[in-house]
């Protein structure tokens, strides 16, 4: 499992004293505040330590110790920014989507292997696990009644399929 996870971009600068807007792709800014250092690379080396995070509509306004003025903010544009998954609680029914991927899809009923994870997707109701084996590709709506267990320890996802969904035409 990946140590430190993406959580969002920063987009652009906010007012003069350093602030920055941030696209958020964690759970919001309840997440957010949790932290006290995020980093700028997926290694932990280049930290950034947590002053402020306020919701601004869609996005958070972030503001960091080490970044004084909007001259240093506008180094970050375009930025993404990591986690230690180690420095914030969720819930034990919650996980990283970064732990979904790579993870094996299993029928529960017969334990045919359907493909792996490959990535995950969200247009709003839930969200979409791509599932490729073979060249192929099929979407997987994560809803309590197609998914019914997953182990990212063991790297399965259990799955109960929808008819039609990978029957093949």
């Amino acid at each position: 499992m990946k140590q430190f996870l993406e959580i969002g971009k920063i987009n652009n600068t906010h007012g003069l004293k350093g602030e920055v807007k941030f696209e958020m792709w964690c759970d919001g800014v309840e997440y957010l505040k949790q932290l006290k250092t995020v980093y700028l690379d997926d290694r932990g080396a280049k930290p950034l330590t947590l002053v402020s995070v306020r919701p601004q509509k869609n996005i958070a306004i972030l503001k960091f110790a080490e970044i004084p003025s909007i001259n240093e903010a506008e180094e970050l544009k375009g930025k993404v920014l990591y986690c230690n998954r180690d420095d914030a609680e969720i819930d034990d029914d919650a996980f990283y989507l970064a732990d979904i991927i790579g993870c094996y899809v299993v029928d529960i009923d017969t334990e045919e292997e359907y493909g792996r994870v490959v990535d995950v997707q969200n247009y709003g109701s839930c969200d979409i696990y791509d599932v490729e084996s073979w060249g192929k590709h099929t979407l997987i709506p994560a809803i309590p009644e197609v998914i019914k267990e997953i182990n990212t320890e063991y790297q399965v996802i259990l799955i109960k399929p929808m008819k039609g969904l990978f029957d093949e035409n």
